[in-house]
C-alpha cells in the first residue's frame, strides 16, 4: 500500500479536514483512496462520512474495513466496553487492497493513544510502514506538542514527512516547529467558512499539492 498517515498531536485537532484535503490535492495526480483504520464513536462522529462529503469522494475511493465502536473512546476503553478484542495485526489486516491508489489513513487520536493494553497508534503507524503527516493546532502549546509527537513517531523510527498547521498563522510557532524538528510545515489551513468542497479543494490543490506530488514521485 502506497499512502500518508494522518496523525494529530491531539484529539480534535482537524485531522479529517487535513485528510479530506489531501484526498483533494493527491487527485489532481492520480486515483487516491481514504481509510480510517479504527473509529469509536461511529454512531456519533463517522470520518469516512465527513471525508467522503468534504472531499466528495467517490465510492471506489473510499475503504470502509477497520475497527468500528459504539462509544466515542479511546480504542483500547471503547472495545473493553463493546466486549471486543482489537490489536495492531487485525487491524492491518484490513488495510486496502488496490496498489494502483495513494491512500490517506487517517488515525485515531494522537500517536500514543492505546489500542489495547499493550499497543499503540503508533505501532500500527509503524506496522503499516507509512510516512506520517502530523496535524497540528496554530495556537499556544503546538511547539510542545509537535514536538513530542514527532520525537515518538522517530523513536519507532517512522518518517515524518511534513506537519499541516490547523488555524490562524502563526509564524513563530510554524518555524519553531520547523527549526526544532528539522520536518517542513507544508501548508497552513485556516478555518475555512463555509467549511465546503468547494472551498476546501481549491485550497488543498493551492496549498498541498507540490508536497502530494513529491510524495507520488517518491
Amino acid at each position: 500500500m502506497r499512502g500518508v498517515f494522518v496523525t494529530g498531536t491531539d484529539t480534535g485537532v482537524g485531522k479529517t479536514v487535513v485528510s479530506a484535503a489531501l484526498v483533494h490535492a493527491l487527485r489532481a495526480d492520480g486515483a487516491v483512496g481514504y481509510w480510517k483504520p479504527v473509529q469509536t464513536g461511529i454512531e456519533q462522529d463517522d470520518d469516512t462520512a465527513t471525508v467522503r462529503q468534504l472531499a466528495a469522494c467517490r465510492d471506489e475511493e473510499l475503504w470502509h474495513r477497520g475497527v468500528r465502536l459504539p462509544r466515542p473512546l479511546s480504542p483500547h476503553l471503547a472495545a473493553r466496553l463493546a466486549g471486543v478484542s482489537i490489536d495492531v495485526a487485525s487491524v492491518q489486516a484490513d488495510a486496502p487492497t488496490d496498489a494502483s491508489r495513494f491512500w490517506v489513513v487517517e488515525g485515531a487520536g494522537g500517536v500514543l493513544v492505546p489500542v489495547n493494553e499493550r499497543e499503540l497508534i503508533v505501532d500500527l503507524i509503524a506496522a503499516l510502514g507509512l510516512p506520517v503527516v502530523v496535524a497540528a493546532r496554530s495556537g499556544l502549546g503546538t511547539i510542545n506538542h509537535t514536538l513530542l509527537t514527532v520525537e515518538a513517531l522517530r523513536t519507532r523510527r517512522c518518517v515524518v514527512t511534513g506537519v499541516v498547521m490547523v488555524g490562524p498563522s502563526n509564524p513563530e510557532n510554524r518555524d519553531a516547529v520547523t527549526v526544532r524538528t528539522g520536518v517542513p510545515v507544508f501548508a497552513e489551513l485556516p478555518l475555512l467558512s463555509p467549511l465546503t468542497p468547494e472551498v476546501l479543494g481549491p485550497w488543498a490543490f493551492g496549498a498541498c499539492r507540490a508536497a502530494t506530488r513529491s510524495w507520488r514521485d517518491a
